[in-house]
């Protein structure tokens, strides 16, 4: 008797621990499941998107970070990163797409890395993808700490579809310290373009291109004679002949040519090469076409930037007897005038992003300069570039290191150094550690709630 009630006890006793291992396995499962090391998840519309640790789909031997949207939304994982001021940084990571779809037409949404809150982001991936790496490169300039965003949407609009991120990796590169800016300049030769339901097509002259080649030379001497030394500009001019097949609209400045217009055409130079700045030249009327392409009443379109790099439209005049881009000593003694205006708009904005007090570009007239026959503003740039606007208690302008505070590129990164920012645990120890202070740091949200 003793003997089946000491079997049946046996029996229970192996039974209950079976099923507090399974419970115990279950347990962990749905731990690593939903363990996402410090992430924090956030979506535009709450309750639409899925956040999950997918270990069928993964890159590596780790679970991949899998988002999935059923509906059109923003979401993403994010963790703040301490940065070191006016560095550079690249942050890596391998992404897989699954129809993932914009609600809009527009390159920067889809799957990518960004910086929550600005407009800083890699590439976005939509469609259906095999894993590939994706860079996001960017400079910290006057900021100690950034929200990093792997995410599944974008600042300009909302994706759908499935989305897994793998292998982050953050690396922190060496400032550059030279004032030689780098320049390209894309000429298009044609715009192909459907305005309000008309085919325009528009086509650059042989004369453009040479006034053009001829007036960017002038601008690279300007930059350095105008900014007394303080910087040097070289130029690479690329004729395109593949059209302009798209134009974005804004209700300030009517159409004009956006990255994402042209990133076909320009994508492959530009990550072969160290540019610093970006023109963009473009004729979008003509004589024949003049009011069928609304433009207000701009001829250069600045503040811009492709991936971190400044990037300026230059409108070739509608009328091919304009002066704009020739020099002539009783016409126009400074053709470069828009490019400089251009690329100081750029400049303007770096000084403001690192926190200097300067003045507007256009606010030449505030500080009585005037815009003079034959030479325009060219007074107020030579005054701007070398703080030498003067004011009842000294001088003000451009900071003379904003000519050192250039954008972040593949060049920054030929030594670089890896931040343990992303590390995953590497066994069950360090999985038990993480869920002990995962713990803990909530028990510490909760009390200070209190």
């Amino acid at each position: 008797m003793k003997k089946n009630k000491s079997t049946k006890a046996f029996i229970m006793n192996i039974f209950t621990f079976i099923i507090l291992m399974i419970a115990v396995y279950g347990a962990y499962q749905f731990y690593q499941s939903h363990n996402f090391n410090d992430f924090i998840r956030s979506e535009a519309n709450l309750g639409i998107s899925e956040f999950k640790r997918d270990k069928k789909i993964k890159y590596s031997d780790t679970r991949s970070y899998k988002i999935t949207s059923n509906e059109f939304n923003d979401a993403m994982f994010s963790k703040e990163v301490q940065v070191e001021k006016n560095t550079p940084y690249k942050v890596t990571c391998m992404i897989k797409t699954k129809n993932v779809e914009a609600d809009k037409s527009a390159s920067s949404i889809g799957a990518q890395i960004s910086i929550s809150n600005t407009v800083e982001r890699s590439v976005a991936i939509n469609g259906d993808t095999d894993w590939q790496e994706v860079e996001f490169i960017f400079n910290s300039k006057n900021r100690d700490t950034v929200n990093i965003a792997f995410r599944l949407g974008g600042t300009e609009g909302y994706a759908k579809g499935e989305a897994w991120f793998s292998d982050f990796k953050i690396e922190e590169g060496q400032t550059e310290e030279d004032s030689n800016w780098n320049f390209a300049c894309f000429i298009f030769e044609n715009t192909n373009v459907m305005v309000d339901n008309k085919e325009i097509d528009i086509q650059v002259t042989n004369t453009d291109i040479i006034d053009i080649k001829n007036t960017i030379e002038r601008f690279e001497n300007s930059c350095n004679h105008l900014s007394k030394e303080k910087m040097t500009a070289d130029c690479d001019i690329y004729e395109v002949q593949e059209p302009i097949t798209s134009l974005s609209y804004d209700d300030e400045f009517g159409y004009y040519v956006a990255p994402e217009d042209i990133e076909k055409q320009i994508k492959d130079v530009i990550e072969q090469n160290n540019y610093d700045h970006i023109f963009v030249v473009v004729r979008l009327g003509n004589e024949e076409y003049e009011d069928d392409i609304e433009i207000k009443d701009w001829i250069g379109l600045g503040g811009m930037d492709y991936y971190g790099i400044g990037f300026s439209n230059i409108r070739l005049p509608n009328s091919s007897k304009s002066y704009i881009y020739k020099y002539d000593s009783r016409v126009n003694q400074f053709p470069e005038e828009v490019f400089l205006h251009e690329f100081l708009h750029s400049l303007e904005r770096t000084a403001k992003e690192y926190g200097y007090d300067i003045p507007a570009l256009h606010d030449y007239k505030n500080y009585g300069y005037e815009n003079e026959y034959l030479v325009g503003q060219k007074q107020w740039y030579k005054d701007y570039m070398n703080q030498e606007i003067h004011i009842s208690n000294g001088y003000i302008g451009l900071p003379n290191e904003i000519y050192t505070l250039k954008p972040a590129k593949r060049s920054n990164f030929a030594y670089p150094y890896e931040l343990e920012v992303y590390t995953e645990p590497q066994n069950i120890i360090e999985e038990i550690r993480g869920i002990f202070e995962n713990l803990f740091r909530n028990i510490k949200l909760m009390l200070g709630k209190v």
